[in-house]
C-alpha cells in the first residue's frame, strides 16, 4: 500500500515527501524535537491495596483506596477505571464479534468459542466510596468502569476514594486470558498469576483524552504511573512474588530462608531461597493457616504477582551501572532442569544489555516466574520452559524459554518505563522490545537462532498477498498477522536502520535519547519518529512511511549491466586488448571445426600467396604510437594521471524497484581474480525516480558477478533477480511431508534424551 500521494502520476515525489499529514502536529505538550514539551503533563494514581486468596474456592477478595491526581489542565467530572477480568464474561463484545467455522473435528477450546464461557466471572464490584464512606455513583461498561464524581476535580486537585471486589479466578489453559490458575492434577496444587486482578486508573493524556478503549484480550494496556502498597493473605506454605519489595519477608519467611535470602544480597550466582526439596515438601503438606505478604513499588505502572507452595525460588545480585539489582526466579519443579540453569542469569543478562542500549534499569528487583505462558508487569513476568520427566529438553525447548525470559524481562524497559499506549499501538512496546530482545540474543551467543530481528526473516510475511497485509500503525484488533506484524516487523525495521541506514553508532546514541527522554512518560509514534531523526540528523521519513506506514515490499531488480573500459591511450595496452577483441570477434565455427579436420589452407599450400599482410603484427606499437602517448603523458595532471591508471573499467548498472519500498543499494562485486567488495548507495538514489535508476561505477579490475544485497539485510522479497549474471536458485521439495518443530529447533525431537538412553 502507497499511501496517498504527494505528486500523483509521477514517478517521484511521493515516498521521499515528509510525513507532514501522518504526524501530530508539535504543541506546549510535545515539541516538533520528538522531546517532551514544556507544559508536558502526566496523571498519576497510587494504591493502597488487601487482597486475600482463597486456595480452595479459586477466588480473589480484595479492597483498594486509589489516590488520584490531576495533573491535567482538565477538570474532570468523572474517571475512567480498567475490569480486564471482565473480557471473560460471557455478555462482552469479545467473546462474539470473531468468525467461526464447522470442521470434522473440534477442539475443546473451539467448542468452548461457539458455545461461549460459562457464567460466574469476571469482577464483581460490591462497594465504591470516596474518602467519607459515602457512596459513588458508577456505571460498568464491558471492561471498563466510570465513576462519576460528586463534582469537578479542578487541575492540581486530588481525589481519594475506595473500591471492594471480588472475582472468581479462571483457568488460563482453558479460558486464556493474561493471568488466572494452573492445576496440577499430579500433586493437586495451584499455581496463581495474579494478573489485571485489581480495578486500575485509565490513561487520561494530552493527545486523547480518556483511553478507554475496551479490552478484548489482544492490545494490551495503557497504564497510570504511582505508588503502590499491596498486602495479599494465602496459604502460609505458599511463596509469593511480586512486583516491587517484599517488607515483611522475616515474618513470612522460614529462619533458613530469610538467611538464604540475605546471602543472596551478594551472590554472584543463583543461590536458592527456597530449594527444590522445601516446594515438594510444601506441595504434600498444604497448610490450612495463612500469612499476609507486604510489598511496597514506587513509580510504576502496574502491580502483578505470583503464588503457589509449588515454587523455588533462586536469586543473585546483579550489578546494573553501579546500582544493585537483585535478579530472580520463581518455578516448579518441571521447569527446574531448565530454570534453575538459565532463569535468573537471563533475566540479569537481559537488564544489562537493555540497561545499556536505552536507560540503566532503575528497579531493585526483576523477577521470571514460569507459567507456561509469556506475559509481562513491572519487575516480574511470567514464562514457559519445562522439562521431560526425565529431566531432559529438546533445544527449542531451550532457546524457546531463553528467548521468552530476555523478551518478557525485557518489557520493563518497553512499556513498563517507556510507557507507550499497547492498547492503540502494539509495535511501541512489542516491536521495540523484539527489536531489543534480538540485541541480548546475539550477545548471549554469537550462533543465537533468534527468530525475529534478521531481515531476511519477515520475507515470508512481506510476500502474502496485499489483502493479508495491513500497516504497523494499525491497532491491534484489526491486525491479521499479529505476530509477524506488531513484533517482527518493526523489530526489523529498527534493525535495518541500525544496521544498514543509520549505523550503529548514529542509530544507536538516538535510540538511547528516545529511552531517556520518554522513561516514566506516555510517548506517541511521533516522539519516537521524531527523537531518531532530530538525535542522529538522518531525514527518515521516507523510512517511516515505507515500513510503518505502508504495506509494500522490498524487491529491488538488477536489470542489466553494461561494462565500459576507459582507453589509456597507452598503445602497449591498448594493442593487445584490441588484438584480443578482434580474435574473438573473428572467430566463428567454420573456423574452429575446419582446423578439427586438419583443413590445408590454400596460403599454407602455397606460399606465394602470402603477402606483407599476411606476416605483419598490425597490433605491435609503433614509433608514432608510442611517441602520441609520451605527450599525452606529459600533458597530465597527477590527478589525471591516477584516473588514467586506477580506473580502467566502468559498469552501467540498471536498477527497477518492483516491489514499490524504496531501500538503500548494497551491491557486492566479485573481480576475475577472486576478490570482492562493497558498495553502499543512499535510498535517496531513488529520490528522482521511484520506479528504476542507473548508476555508473568505476572498478580498477574486470567483474565477473555482481550481487545486490549480499548480506540479505533489505528483507528483499525475490532474490532471483539480484546477481548478474543470474543464478540458478534451487526450489526444494520433500519426499514425505516434514515434520512440524518448535521454535528454536535445529534438530526434532530430544537429542538430549536419546544421548541419554544410549
Amino acid at each position: 500500500m502507497l499511501l496517498r500521494a504527494q505528486n500523483p502520476g509521477s514517478n517521484h515525489g511521493n515516498r521521499f515527501e515528509q510525513l507532514g499529514y501522518l504526524l501530530a502536529d508539535p504543541n506546549v505538550y510535545r515539541s516538533a524535537s520528538g522531546v517532551p514539551g514544556p507544559k508536558y503533563w502526566q496523571q498519576r494514581a497510587d494504591y493502597d491495596i488487601t487482597a486475600e486468596l482463597d486456595d480452595a474456592k479459586q477466588r480473589l477478595t480484595g479492597s483498594e483506596t486509589i489516590t488520584y491526581y490531576n495533573n491535567s489542565p482538565d477538570p474532570l467530572t468523572y474517571i475512567w477505571l480498567q475490569l480486564d477480568e471482565n473480557e471473560h464474561r460471557p455478555e462482552v463484545d469479545s467473546r462474539n464479534f470473531d468468525g467461526s467455522k464447522m470442521t470434522e473435528k473440534l477442539s475443546g477450546a473451539g467448542l468452548r468459542d461457539i458455545l461461549g464461557v460459562e457464567a460466574g466471572k469476571g469482577v464483581n464490584i460490591t462497594k465504591v466510596t470516596d474518602a467519607a464512606g459515602k457512596t459513588l455513583p458508577y456505571i460498568i461498561n464491558q471492561t471498563m468502569m466510570r465513576i462519576d464524581l460528586p463534582k469537578a476535580m479542578a487541575p492540581g486537585e486530588k481525589i481519594r476514594f475506595n473500591i471492594d471486589w471480588w472475582y472468581n479466578i479462571s483457568d488460563r489453559n482453558v479460558y486464556h486470558g493474561r493471568g488466572g490458575y494452573e492445576y496440577f492434577p499430579e500433586d493437586g496444587n495451584y499455581l496463581y498469576t495474579m494478573t489485571q486482578w485489581y480495578p486500575r486508573l485509565a490513561v487520561y493524556s494530552d493527545f486523547q483524552g480518556w483511553q478507554n478503549k475496551q479490552f478484548t484480550g489482544r492490545g494490551e494496556f495503557a497504564l497510570t504511573f504511582g505508588n503502590f502498597k499491596v498486602r495479599m493473605t494465602v496459604p502460609a506454605d505458599h511463596i509469593v512474588g511480586a512486583t516491587g519489595e517484599c517488607r515483611n519477608y522475616k515474618e513470612v519467611l522460614t529462619a533458613a530462608q530469610f538467611q538464604r535470602w540475605q546471602q543472596a544480597q551478594s551472590a554472584s550466582a543463583p543461590l536458592e531461597v527456597v530449594p527444590l526439596a522445601e516446594a515438594q515438601q510444601a506441595m504434600k503438606s498444604k497448610a490450612t493457616a495463612k500469612k499476609t505478604w507486604v510489598y511496597e513499588a514506587e513509580n510504576v505502572r502496574d502491580f502483578a504477582w505470583t503464588s503457589s507452595r509449588r515454587l523455588v525460588w533462586d536469586a543473585m545480585a546483579t550489578n546494573i551501572e553501579g546500582k544493585k539489582v537483585m535478579a530472580m526466579s520463581y518455578y516448579g519443579q518441571e521447569a527446574y532442569p531448565l530454570y534453575r540453569r538459565y532463569s535468573t542469569k537471563a533475566v540479569a543478562h537481559t537488564l544489562r544489555v537493555y540497561s545499556k542500549h536505552t536507560i540503566p534499569y532503575p528497579y531493585p528487583v526483576a523477577i521470571s516466574v514460569e507459567a507456561a505462558n509469556g506475559m509481562e508487569y513491572p519487575m516480574i513476568c511470567f514464562n514457559y520452559g519445562r522439562a521431560e520427566k526425565d529431566g531432559t529438553y529438546s533445544e527449542a525447548t531451550k532457546y524457546g524459554a531463553i528467548s521468552v525470559i530476555i523478551h518478557e524481562v525485557g518489557h520493563n524497559f518497553f512499556p513498563m518505563i517507556v510507557n507507550s499506549d499497547e492498547r492503540q499501538w502494539t509495535w511501541m512496546d512489542e516491536g521495540l522490545n523484539t527489536f531489543c530482545q534480538f540485541l541480548a540474543e546475539q550477545e548471549w551467543d554469537n550462533n543465537y537462532p533468534s527468530r525475529r530481528g534478521p531481515a531476511h526473516k519477515i520475507v515470508e510475511y512481506m510476500n502474502l498477498p496485499k489483502d493479508q497485509l495491513e500497516p504497523v500503525m494499525s491497532n491491534s484488533e484489526n491486525i491479521t498477522h499479529f505476530g509477524p506484524n506488531a513484533y517482527a516487523k518493526p523489530a526489523t525495521a529498527l534493525n535495518i536502520l541500525r544496521e544498514t541506514v543509520m549505523g550503529r553508532e548514529l542509530f544507536d546514541y538516538a535510540f538511547k535519547e528516545y529511552s531517556r527522554r520518554w522513561a516514566f512518560k506516555h510517548p506517541t509514534p511521533t516522539d519516537l519518529f521524531r527523537t531518531m531523526e532530530d538525535a542522529s540528523a538522518v531525514d527518515l521519513d521516507w523510512f517511516w512511511r515505507g515500513w510503518f506506514f505502508g504495506t509494500e515490499p522490498v524487491d529491488i531488480a538488477l536489470d542489466s549491466v553494461k561494462w565500459y573500459r576507459m582507453d589509456s591511450k597507452n598503445p602497449a595496452v591498448e594493442n593487445k586488448l584490441s588484438q584480443q577483441d578482434a580474435a574473438k570477434d573473428a572467430e566463428h565455427i567454420a573456423q574452429a571445426r575446419n582446423r578439427e579436420k586438419g583443413v590445408k589452407f590454400a596460403v599454407e599450400q602455397d606460399t606465394s600467396l602470402q603477402d606483407f599482410y599476411n606476416k605483419w603484427d598490425r597490433y605491435a606499437v609503433t614509433p608514432d604510437q608510442q611517441d602520441a602517448y609520451q605527450k599525452m603523458q606529459a600533458g597530465l595532471s597527477a590527478e589525471e594521471k591516477s584516473l588514467f591508471e586506477n580506473k580502467k573499467n566502468f559498469y552501467e548498472l540498471h536498477f527497477r524497484n518492483v516491489g514499490g519500498n524504496v531501500m538503500p543499494l548494497i551491491i557486492e562485486w566479485t573481480f576475475t581474480d577472486g576478490t570482492r567488495e562493497t558498495d553502499r548507495i543512499s535510498a535517496y538514489i531513488w529520490r528522482h525516480n521511484e520506479n528504476e535508476v542507473t548508476k555508473v561505477f568505476a572498478k580498477d579490475k574486470p567483474v565477473k558477478a555482481i550481487r545486490l544485497d549480499p548480506y540479505r539485510e533489505t528483507a528483499d522479497i525475490d532474490e532471483t533477480n539480484n546477481s548478474w549474471p543470474r543464478e540458478a536458485v534451487p526450489s526444494k521439495f520433500e519426499l514425505f511431508q516434514r515434520e512440524m518443530r518448535a521454535r528454536g529447533a535445529s534438530t526434532g525431537g530430544n537429542p538430549m534424551q536419546k544421548a541419554q538412553q544410549q
